[in-house]
């Protein structure tokens, strides 16, 4: 069985699992040269919601959110391990972190993937998030998707 914690952008486990992350998506997009626009919009210190899941002591997935405005929060960080791919963590992340934002008093989730993500695109997709005009600093960034799903009402 795993084990969920809440917790924030300064737990050491979710630095870990966030370099983990992002040598991921460099694998994915061809090297950290193609996101290195992307790095300056991943600083931890704004994530104040964070949840972990543990097998054992292990950090095996992630995500948080941060207050992109007052009617928004917005989706960053997802991962889960590869080895832990396809058992439904990242639905079960996705879900907490929706139900704690709508908590909170925003009214919609939002988020920046790319199709080349199709796994996580898949996720969002099946979740109930819709395409929207790309928003904030990913205007310019054609190879940008961002989404958005009502938490409430």
């Amino acid at each position: 069985m795993y084990n969920i914690i809440n917790t924030n952008g300064k737990n050491e486990d979710f630095k870990k699992l966030c370099i983990l992350l992002d040598d991921n998506l460099n694998e994915i997009v061809g090297g950290e040269k193609q996101r290195s626009q992307y790095n300056q919009y991943n600083v931890l210190n704004d994530i104040h919601d964070v949840i972990l899941i543990y097998d054992g002591k292990l950090p095996i997935a992630c995500g948080s959110f941060k207050k992109y405005d007052d009617e928004c929060a917005e989706l960053k960080r997802m991962f889960v391990r590869k080895e832990y791919r396809g058992k439904g963590l990242s639905k079960q992340i996705l879900s907490d972190l929706e139900k704690t934002a709508s908590d909170q008093g925003f009214l919609y989730m939002i988020l920046e993937s790319g199709e080349i993500l199709k796994e996580a695109m898949t996720l969002y997709r099946k979740s109930g998030y819709e395409v929207i005009a790309n928003y904030g600093v990913y205007k310019n960034m054609p190879e940008s998707v961002c989404m958005k799903k009502k938490l409430r009402g």
